[in-house]
């Protein structure tokens, strides 16, 4: 088993990579990693993470109390975001929170990531919805993150940035990766004319492949209600789904709800 402080040492190394690829500015973001069920080492606020130590790294508790943290280093604000994903995900033993450019300009447009554009998002990501925006360090964020936990391994944050959450630190991180990638090339998409998305029968059928390979976290492959009743997923429904896949709304109870958001977008 990995000791502390190579987990620490892997932190600070993930760390590093988001500073270096744009994903945070200045003290921006934050990572955490779960030891066990009462233990989990996190990145300290107020600190850049691409200049972070092992000795910056802070250990705290269940409910995000300091258990250790070397003098000058406290835990983020946040740490509330993260402890709502591990409790309600028990499969996920690593968090990372960063505001990469382009999937981070979404979150703010309000454009959640559904489109199906290239194989790999889809088998990887499936759709990446967008939690409602909560003020910073409160309970807002984590309640609003909690909708989408049970049904996405990656959520944009309305005006905030991007969250990833997976079985290791490394796949977290992938996973955070993968949601800027995919958000930049259907920025490019956009600018060249709109893309030109997959159909629903090659989406199902990179869904099988996912299937297949077994592949751990929620995805809309296994958990979207619209696919297992036969009709279009949430990709193909532009996550009309509001991210309430798994749920066992009707076609009525969908159809008010387009309704809805498209009223308020137009005021009304």
């Amino acid at each position: 088993m990995t000791n502390e402080y190579e987990i620490k040492k892997q932190i600070c190394e993930i760390g590093k990579r988001i500073y270096d690829r744009g994903m945070v500015a200045s003290n921006d973001g934050n990572i955490s990693v779960k030891l066990n069920e009462n233990e989990f080492l996190c990145t300290p606020t107020g600190v850049s993470k691409g200049f972070m130590t092992p000795e910056y790294i802070c250990k705290v508790d269940r409910d995000g109390k300091v258990l250790q943290a070397n003098p000058g280093f406290k835990p983020s604000s946040e740490i509330k975001m993260h402890m709502r994903v591990y409790k309600e995900r028990p499969d996920v033993n690593s968090v990372v929170h960063a505001h990469p450019l382009y999937a981070t300009g979404f979150a703010i447009a309000g454009i959640p990531l559904t489109q199906p554009i290239m194989p790999e998002a889809v088998i990887a990501l499936g759709c990446v919805p967008i939690a409602e925006y909560g003020t910073p360090s409160t309970e807002e964020i984590p309640d609003a993150v909690s909708k989408y936990l049970q049904s996405f391994d990656a959520v944009l944050l309305e005006n905030h940035g991007a969250l990833s959450f997976s079985d290791t630190l490394l796949n977290a991180y992938h996973k955070m990766e993968s949601v800027e990638f995919y958000a930049h090339l259907l920025y490019i998409s956009k600018q060249l004319g709109g893309p030109k998305e997959l159909s629903d029968a090659q989406v199902q059928r990179l869904y099988e492949i996912r299937r297949k390979f077994g592949m751990k976290g929620k995805h809309p492959a296994d958990l979207c209600m619209n696919a297992k009743n036969g009709k279009a997923s949430c990709h193909g429904c532009g996550s009309s789904c509001g991210g309430n896949c798994g749920s066992d709304k009707t076609d009525d109870d969908l159809v008010s709800e387009i309704t809805r958001r498209v009223l308020s977008q137009l005021g009304k």
